[in-house]
């Protein structure tokens, strides 16, 4: 079976990937000059947090989730599986009891426990949570990893054009063009999201950090080089094109309570984009007319990617499957 493929950005290189594991021809669209870089899942945090995300998410999407961490291990190197820590200050310590209270698969830890696992944070916290099943991963790095596993399986790449009609000839078709493609799915919204990228060289870290805050919770991820990124914020409106003074703010000043170290860190990148979202805030496959639409990622672009490709490409295989998918309005 021969499948075009629209839209590179996590979504889309999942369906790819995924596609040509199952022994499918795949030709993939991406109308940016370079992978990944005018998709929203250039600014994401990268987290592999299933267990996390239950405190806000429908239960089906830690069930979702939980395929993401063993698929990208099979297609990109370094995953990092060091768990994830959840903190508040002393002062929000009912906000940690909610997120146990709404999570499972963690294990409270008190303050000496937090220190031997991050001694850089230096006994400013009383207590915390450690889900040490989850993972993260740089999503530059691996949006780039699956552009070369996609290559080097014998995928076909088009960078900088859209797809003509003559490309869907005796093709099945997968749109994964995410807020881009409310051409065609106008119930997707948007919901822009904000980060800061910092460096210093004062803190080390090993394991992404969610500080629980009751009106703006945020995360800190580290990457390579001394650098760490910091989200996120979620804004009912689909400008993309600037951060608030209000968001930039808040981040710095839940970095500074993480740590004071990060009042002399450098801003070394200011990311804002847009994410589809569905009215229910769930991912969706779609179809109309034999074309799928795999969209409506929202914050969950490298969780849930892996298996709403796999549903994607489910329904390719099965007509079974292809006939339970919603139909587009």
């Amino acid at each position: 079976m021969k499948v075009a493929i629209i839209g590179a950005g996590v979504a889309g290189l999942c369906c790819a990937c995924e596609s040509l594991d199952r022994g499918l021809s795949v030709d993939l669209y991406e109308q940016s000059e370079a992978i990944g870089k005018s998709a929203c899942s250039w600014y994401a945090g990268g987290m592999l947090a299933p267990w996390c995300e239950a405190e806000t998410a429908e239960p089906v999407v830690t069930d979702w989730g939980l395929i993401a961490i063993d698929w990208w291990k099979a297609h990109i190197d370094p995953m990092i599986r060091n768990g994830s820590l959840v903190l508040s200050m002393q002062r929000d310590r009912n906000e940690l009891n909610r997120f146990a209270r709404l999570t499972t698969q963690h294990q409270w830890l008190d303050k000496a426990a937090i220190d031997a696992l991050e001694p850089d944070l230096e006994g400013r916290f009383q207590r915390g949570l450690l889900f040490d099943k989850e993972a993260h991963l740089d999503p530059r790095q691996s949006l780039l990893q699956l552009q070369q596993y996609f290559l080097n399986h014998g995928g076909r790449l088009h960078l900088g054009e859209g797809p003509k009609a003559e490309d869907f000839k005796d093709r099945r078709v997968i749109d994964c063009r995410g807020y881009t493609a409310r051409d065609e799915l106008p119930q997707l919204r948007g919901v822009k999201g904000e980060m800061l990228l910092l460096e210093t060289s004062e803190i080390k870290l090993s394991r992404p950090l969610r500080l629980l805050h009751p009106r703006y919770p945020m995360y800190l991820v580290p990457r390579e080089n001394n650098q760490f990124m910091l989200g996120a914020t979620l804004i009912e409106n689909d400008e993309r094109s600037r951060i608030s003074a209000r968001s930039m703010l808040e981040l710095l000043s839940m970095a500074y309570a993480i740590h004071p170290g990060f009042g002399e860190a450098e801003i070394i990148e200011i990311g804002v984009d847009v994410r589809p979202a569905f009215d229910n805030n769930m991912p969706d496959v779609l179809r109309r007319d034999g074309k799928l639409y795999l969209n409506g990622l929202y914050r969950h672009g490298f969780l849930l990617g892996p298996a709403m490709a796999r549903r994607a490409v489910d329904a390719l295989l099965d007509e079974r499957c292809f006939a339970e998918l919603r139909q587009c309005a």
